[in-house]
C-alpha cells in the first residue's frame, strides 16, 4: 500500500490492482454493534476535512493538549491503538473519494501512478465492485474506513489499518479485529489522558544536608483520580468509554546510589485520606519520615535529580456495561535537590 499526496493530505490506494481487492467483512455476531449503540440510517453532512479521513472520536475530561509529550507510560508492551476503523455515511466517503480523486489529478507535477492509483482506487466505489458508492444501500448500512490517532500520525503503527473502505450492513460485525469498539475507544482515552504532575513537597525544600532524612509527601488534592471520556457518533454507530486513573504508589529515586530511601524500598503507598506520605511537622527533627530520602554525600557544586514517578491503576467502562481494566501506567517528573556537607566549627 502507499501513500498518494494531494495538497498535504493522504489517501490509502494501491499501485497494483491486486492491492485494490476489498475483502468483505464477516458475518453478524452476537457482539456487534458493540455496547448498547445502534447502527441505521444517517443523513450526516460529511464534517471531515473533505479529501481527509480524520477520526471523529472526541474527548471530553482530563484530556492533554496533542502533542504533549507528556503521555502516560504503560507497564509492560502494551501500547495504546495506533489506528482503527470507524463507520462513514454514504454521502459522506463519496465527498472523499470524488475529492481526493480530484486534487490528486489537478495537482500540478503529480506522478502519473499516483494518478492512475487513485483512478482505480476511485473505480471500486463508483463504477466498479460497487456502484455510485452504494448510494441506493445509504439506508442499509455504512462505509467502514481506516483512521489514524491523531497525535500518533509518524508512528508506523498507524499504518498496520490497511485494509481499503469496505461497506457493512447495518448491526452486522465489520470483520476487522480493530473495528471501534467502546474498548478501543476506552484505550484511545488512555493515551489521551493528562496526569497531575508528580512534583512532591520536600522538608527540607530544595536544600538539604547529607545525613538528614528529608520528608516528602503530596497532599491528598494533588493525589487523586483523574478520567478522560472518549466518544464516538457517527454512522449510526452511538458509543463511548471513560477511562480512569487512579495513583496507587509513589516511587522516589533520589538521583545517586549515596542515598537511602524510605521505606527502603522507595514506594510510597497512599493513605487512608488519599494523601501519601506525611507533612513535616515542628518536632519531627528525630523521627524517621514514612516517606522520604536521606542522601549520604553532598552534590558538590552541582544538584542531584530526584525522580518522582506515580504509577496509576487505570480501568474503563464503557456502553452496554461493557469495561475492565487496561494495564497500570506511570509518570514521573523530576526535580533539583541540593545536598550539603554540614559543616562544624572548631573553638
Amino acid at each position: 500500500m502507499h501513500a498518494v499526496t494531494s495538497g498535504g493530505r493522504y489517501a490509502v490506494a494501491g499501485l497494483l490492482s491486486a492491492a485494490l481487492v476489498l475483502t468483505l467483512p464477516g458475518t453478524a455476531s452476537a457482539s456487534w454493534p458493540p455496547g448498547k449503540g445502534s447502527q441505521g440510517n444517517t443523513n450526516q453532512s460529511g464534517s471531515s476535512k473533505a479529501g481527509t479521513l480524520i477520526s471523529k472520536v472526541t474527548y471530553s475530561g482530563s484530556v492533554r493538549s496533542r502533542g504533549s509529550g507528556t503521555t502516560v507510560q504503560p507497564v509492560g508492551n502494551w501500547t495504546p491503538p495506533a489506528c482503527w476503523y470507524e463507520p462513514r455515511s454514504v454521502d459522506e466517503f463519496k465527498d472523499y473519494v470524488e475529492t481526493m480523486y480530484t486534487e490528486t489529478i489537478n495537482t500540478p507535477g503529480q506522478a502519473n501512478y499516483a494518478k492512475a492509483a487513485v483512478g482505480e482506487f476511485r473505480d471500486i466505489y463508483k463504477d466498479g465492485k460497487y456502484k455510485d458508492y452504494n448510494k441506493d444501500e445509504a439506508d442499509k448500512g455504512n462505509w467502514w474506513v481506516a483512521v489514524q490517532n491523531p497525535d500518533r500520525m509518524d508512528d508506523p503503527a498507524s499504518w498496520e489499518c490497511s485494509d481499503l473502505p469496505f461497506w457493512v450492513a447495518n448491526n452486522e460485525d465489520p470483520g476487522v479485529p480493530q473495528a471501534v469498539t467502546p474498548r478501543i475507544l476506552a484505550e484511545a482515552a488512555y493515551d489521551a489522558i493528562q496526569l497531575p504532575d508528580t512534583k512532591v513537597t520536600l522538608a527540607p525544600a530544595n536544600s538539604t544536608k547529607v545525613n538528614l532524612p528529608t520528608w516528602a509527601w503530596l497532599d491528598q488534592a494533588e493525589f487523586k483520580d483523574v478520567a478522560v471520556t472518549a466518544s464516538l457518533d457517527v454512522g449510526g454507530l452511538h458509543i463511548q468509554a471513560t477511562t480512569t486513573a487512579k495513583p496507587v504508589s509513589l516511587r522516589l529515586e533520589p538521583g545517586t546510589g549515596d542515598a537511602e530511601t524510605y521505606p527502603a524500598s522507595g514506594v510510597c503507598t497512599p493513605n487512608a485520606d488519599g494523601s501519601i506520605g506525611e507533612k513535616y511537622a515542628r518536632g519531627d527533627a528525630d523521627r524517621v519520615p514514612p516517606c522520604g530520602i536521606r542522601y549520604l554525600r553532598s552534590s558538590g557544586h552541582g544538584t542531584y535529580h530526584l525522580k518522582a514517578t506515580i504509577t496509576w491503576r487505570i480501568s474503563w467502562n464503557g456502553s452496554g456495561g461493557t469495561g475492565g481494566d487496561l494495564p497500570d501506567g506511570t509518570f514521573g517528573t523530576t526535580q533539583d535537590i541540593t545536598v550539603q556537607e554540614i559543616q562544624a566549627v572548631n573553638r
